[in-house]
């Protein structure tokens, strides 16, 4: 696996939504990756939340990195995050 570089973008975005760095990490290595706008990837993975975020409790959280595959890094541009209540997780 290539090494994957966070975008200051992608930094911000992660935080203020309420990702980690390494829930994006796994996400990346771990599902499969599909055609995003712009000719970038994206891939998703759900995550075991059971916390409350801003004032309404989810049980599953859902990681979706925006990246880009060059030669010798993957890129993220940005990072969406969402929240569910019912047990979304597989």
């Amino acid at each position: 696996m290539k090494q994957i570089r966070l975008s200051k973008h992608a930094y911000e975005n992660m935080q203020y939504r309420g990702a980690t760095e390494q829930e994006v990490i796994e996400t990346i290595e771990t599902a499969d990756w599909g055609s995003a706008q712009q000719g970038r990837l994206e891939c998703v993975k759900d995550f075991k939340y059971g916390q409350d975020w801003n004032n309404k409790h989810y049980e599953t959280k859902s990681v979706r990195p925006i990246f880009i595959e060059e030669a010798n890094e993957i890129v993220v541009v940005t990072v969406y995050v969402y929240y569910f209540s019912g047990g979304k997780v597989k």
